[in-house]
C-alpha cells in the first residue's frame, strides 16, 4: 500500500490501516489520516511516529466499545494514510496537510487527523473553516494554552498552535478545557477573549454543551490533557491532568454535537515503553468514530 498520490490525493503515503477501516472511500463518512510532523516540538521530540503506532495499537483493542455500546463493524470509515511531510520545512508540510484536509472536506467527509505536534491541527482547522466560516467552533482539550504569538521567535510552533488558528477564527469561538500551563499573557487572553476552563474537562464541558446548538465544531485533543500517569508518551508532560476515563466520557458527552473535524495529537510513542499512550490514542479515535463518524 506504499506510494504517493493515492485515490486522487497528493502527498500521501500508505503503510497500514487503523483496525476496521473500510476500503471504500466513497461510502465512508469519516476519513482518517496522519500528519507526522514534530519539527517545532519544544521539549522532547518523537510525535512524528504517533500516527503509525496508534494504528498498530488499534489492533490490540476491540472493535466493540463498552463505553458507547457500539462497534466499528457498524461504521464505514476510511484510513487514507499519512501526509508525506518535508522534514525541516514546517510551512510546506502544513500546506500539504491543508491540501489533504481540504479535499476530504470538499468530498463531504469528516477529517479525522492523527498527529504529530499540535501545530498540525492548524491546517485542518483552516480547511474546515474554509467551508463553514466564522460559524465554526474550536474545542481544545489540552494541558497547554498554545496561545503564544511565537516561541523563541518562531510563530509556526506547537506552542502557538491555537494562536495560529485565531489568525482566521474569532477568539470567542475557542473553548479550552483542561488547561494548566502557559504564560500569564496566555491566561489573560484565554480569560478575556476565549472560553478558558483551567484544570477541569467534563464538568465545564457539560455546562457548555447546551449553548453550542447545531453550530459546526472541530475537536482537537492533545494527549497531554491527560495526567502523565495515564499518558506518559508525550513531548511536554504536565502533572495534574485528568484521567483517561474522563476524556472518554467527554467524547461520549459530545455525541450530539455537529462535529465536522477531529484530531488526536502529541502522541510520542518512543517516550512510553509501556505503550499505554498509543493504546489510549487508539481508544480515543475508536470512541470518536463511534460518536461522530
Amino acid at each position: 500500500m506504499g506510494g504517493l498520490n493515492f485515490a486522487g490525493f497528493p502527498h500521501i503515503e500508505r503503510l497500514s490501516d487503523y483496525m476496521g477501516a473500510s476500503d471504500d472511500y466513497a461510502a465512508s463518512k469519516a476519513v482518517l489520516f496522519g500528519i507526522g510532523q514534530d519539527f517545532t516540538t519544544s521539549y522532547r521530540p518523537g510525535t512524528r511516529f504517533g500516527p503509525g503506532r496508534i494504528r498498530e495499537a488499534s489492533y490490540g483493542i476491540e472493535e466493540f466499545s463498552y463505553h458507547s455500546l457500539a462497534s466499528l463493524a457498524d461504521r464505514t470509515f476510511f484510513d487514507l494514510g499519512d501526509v508525506a511531510v518535508i522534514f525541516g520545512d514546517a510551512r510546506a508540510s502544513l500546506d500539504r496537510g491543508e491540501q489533504v484536509a481540504r479535499k476530504i472536506v470538499q468530498d463531504g467527509k469528516l477529517p479525522f487527523m492523527m498527529g504529530g505536534e499540535h501545530l498540525v491541527t492548524v491546517p485542518c482547522v483552516r480547511a474546515v473553516h474554509a467551508k463553514y466560516g466564522d460559524d465554526l467552533l474550536l474545542l481544545q482539550f489540552d494541558a497547554h494554552a498554545d496561545l503564544r504569538e511565537d516561541y523563541l521567535g518562531n510563530p509556526l510552533s506547537h506552542a502557538a498552535a491555537m494562536k495560529r488558528c485565531l489568525d482566521f477564527l474569532p477568539a470567542k469561538n475557542l473553548y479550552q478545557f483542561g488547561i494548566r500551563s502557559g504564560t500569564a499573557e496566555e491566561y489573560q487572553m484565554g480569560q478575556e477573549q476565549c472560553h478558558l476552563f483551567p484544570h477541569e474537562v467534563l464538568r465545564p464541558l457539560q455546562q457548555v454543551l447546551p449553548t453550542l446548538g447545531s453550530r459546526p465544531v472541530y475537536i482537537t485533543i492533545d494527549i497531554d490533557v491527560m495526567d502523565p500517569a495515564f499518558a506518559p508518551g508525550t513531548g511536554t508532560p504536565e502533572p495534574g491532568g485528568i484521567h483517561s476515563r474522563e476524556m472518554i466520557d467527554a467524547i461520549l458527552a459530545m455525541n450530539g454535537l455537529n462535529v465536522v473535524g477531529f484530531d488526536v495529537v502529541e502522541v510520542a510513542p518512543g517516550l512510553d515503553h509501556s505503550d499505554r499512550t498509543v493504546v489510549l490514542g487508539a481508544k480515543l479515535i475508536r470512541e470518536a468514530i463511534l460518536a461522530f463518524g
